[in-house]
């Protein structure tokens, strides 16, 4: 038959395995060579993911097939593509003659060797990408949304640990199927962090001016009639305040003041913030942002407007995380990259370095004021709800933007829910967004219900597994020959000193609560900073002091062992909320 429809070669047996191939090759025919036997042999190399759907869409994978004309093509994704030529290696050469009775030589100096491909060692972390994927997988399956995806940031160098990516399948289940942490979307609220950076860098405003956002939950901006997802809680907010309760009439009055006159100043700000460029990760096909014009007379104005709060501008969510990184960073913005190191039979041929985009994207106290900001969120705003009880202290934003985008149509209702931010507040060691889009008109579709439970899981269980433990030392006072701490309340303690006629410098002034501390050989009393809703410092406390402050603020105490507060599970200045335990190890 083959013969008939002139073919030249007859297919005999298609995907053998290597162990059969081995077989295949000592028959007597095939021993031959192909040049008498005719046979031909076709060798296709696959990769495997050992860990499965784990970073599966980040990784990529390698396919061959045959396009219309029968040509062997290769498709890749992923690092598989980005570093294709790396990992492939390449076959070995050489030139032969016939002689006499068919003996092929080599002809000298012909002859290369083949050469295995490199290894290629991601920075991902297969901990903290199942951390990842399991939190985002059990809110899609609640959930139902089309995809989700989340991705963890190593916040001094911008290594990604994480980068999960989640879709739906017609059967329900979910798989790796598409790389959505760099498909750019309108973000909705997270863009109000760069509207607060341009308008406190331009001097336009101060973070504590106060805005007229009123009680009607909507307000004239400009040319456009601007409204809030949710009512202010009051009709004037400071800045700060905005940002916090996300009011898109607060934000785009800030940007109405700020480049009402010059719409197209603002860009110079995204740009700044490398919004409107395609992300540096090392992977091939990254897509681009677009934004719209902002140098059209006639619509710059309510362009500018729309973007101060995330629209009228796509970003992908790789993109907002990196911004917000640099702010986690004191203002120094990473590249993300995910290749560690490169290396050829064990030995490390490239280590790849982590790079500084920009040392300050903004002024130290701009800085100083969006951690604040951020901060703020998380205790008194769009985040209060989902952080309640968390037993460290986190910072972010929260976002949920109203999907009009291709087929999809303002209509349909679906929305596009994010949480973004890093852990510990205060000393930032990783920094995390969550983007989760929604099925039509579903009934939760807040960034604050649905990003931000998945952030707090992912958070949580790093933070237990990864961040630096709480040292006892890094609260003792600076000791010497008699040194000693202790704490409690300053009228009992004034009075046992004045009772056994010791000496001490008084700096307490008005408080309830003190510590008191050998330094250079004196006793020094100093005030304790105890502020409501924040946890207090009670290392050093008698057992008595401690139950009184922190049963009046509204917490549970468990207590270990007897003596003095050595240490406490909810560390100093973490905000709290009513009915959270504290435990407390007494030494």
């Amino acid at each position: 038959m083959a013969f008939k429809n002139k073919e030249r070669y007859y297919p005999l047996k298609k995907k053998l395995s290597f162990e059969e191939y081995k077989i295949f090759r000592e028959f007597p025919l095939v021993k031959l060579g192909r040049n008498k036997s005719g046979v031909l042999v076709e060798v296709n190399s696959k990769r495997e993911t050992p860990f499965g759907l784990l970073a599966n869409r980040t990784i990529g994978l390698s396919r061959e097939f045959k396009d219309a004309k029968k040509i062997a093509k290769k498709q890749n994704v992923g690092l598989e593509r980005s570093y294709d030529t790396v990992l492939s290696g390449h076959d070995g050469q050489k030139l032969v003659r016939y002689i006499a009775g068919g003996t092929a030589i080599t002809v000298e100096g012909s002859q290369t060797e083949p050469e295995n491909g490199k290894d290629v060692f991601t920075t991902v972390d297969v901990n903290i990408q199942d951390i990842t994927e399991t939190a985002l997988m059990r809110m899609m399956l609640q959930c139902e949304g089309p995809y989700g995806t989340a991705i963890v940031m190593e916040t001094s160098s911008g290594k990604i640990k994480a980068m999960a990516n989640l879709g739906r399948r017609p059967d329900g289940t979910y798989w790796e199927d598409d790389n959505y942490s760099l498909r750019a979307t309108e973000p909705g609220s997270t863009m109000k962090l760069a509207t607060l950076l341009s308008v406190l860098e331009k001097g336009t405003s101060n973070i504590n001016d106060i805005v007229e956002v009123g009680s009607a939950g909507r307000m004239q901006v400009g040319s456009k009639m601007v409204t809030d997802a949710e009512r202010s809680p009051r009709p004037s907010l400071t800045v700060k305040e905005c940002f916090a309760h996300s009011s898109n009439v607060g934000m785009s009055k800030l940007a109405y003041k700020a480049f009402a006159q010059h719409p197209e100043e603002m860009k110079k700000y995204i740009h700044r913030f490398q919004l409107d460029v395609k992300s540096t990760i090392d992977l091939a096909n990254v897509p681009k942002p677009t934004m719209a014009p902002l140098n059209q007379k006639g619509s710059a104005e309510g362009n500018m407007l729309w973007m101060s709060f995330g629209y009228g501008i796509q970003v992908s969510p790789l993109h907002t995380l990196t911004l917000y990184n640099a702010i986690a960073n004191n203002g120094k913005m990473m590249k993300p990259y995910l290749v560690n190191c490169i290396q050829t039979n064990g030995v490390i041929t490239k280590q790849i370095q982590p790079v500084v985009l920009d040392e300050n994207i903004c002024k130290a106290d701009v800085i100083k004021y969006a951690r604040e900001s951020m901060e703020l969120v998380v205790t008194e705003g769009t985040g209060r709800r989902a952080f309640a009880g968390m037993p460290f202290a986190v910072a972010g934003k929260t976002g949920t933007a109203h999907v009009s985008d291709g087929a999809i149509k303002y209509a349909h209702g679906v929305y596009q829910a994010t949480f973004v931010g890093y852990f510990p507040a205060d000393k930032p060691q990783y920094t995390c967004i969550v983007v989760i889009r929604t099925r039509p008109h579903a009934a939760s579709h807040y960034g604050g219900t649905l990003a931000a439970p998945v952030f707090r899981e992912i958070a949580t269980k790093l933070y237990a597994m990864y961040v630096e433990k709480k040292n006892p030392s890094m609260y003792a006072a600076k000791k010497d020959s008699s040194g000693f701490f202790y704490a409690g309340n300053a009228q009992d303690i004034k009075n046992v000193y004045s009772t056994l006629g010791m000496n001490f410098l008084d700096s307490v002034a008005q408080s309830n609560w003190v510590s008191v501390y050998a330094d250079n050989y004196k006793t020094v009393m100093k005030s304790a900073n105890v502020r409501q809703q924040v946890m207090p410092n009670v290392r050093g406390m008698g057992l008595k002091d401690a139950v009184y402050l922190l049963e009046n603020m509204g917490l549970k105490v468990a207590i270990r062992g007897r003596g003095k507060i050595t240490m406490q599970s909810v560390a100093p200045g973490t905000s709290l909320a009513k009915g959270i335990t504290v435990i407390l190890e007494l030494s």
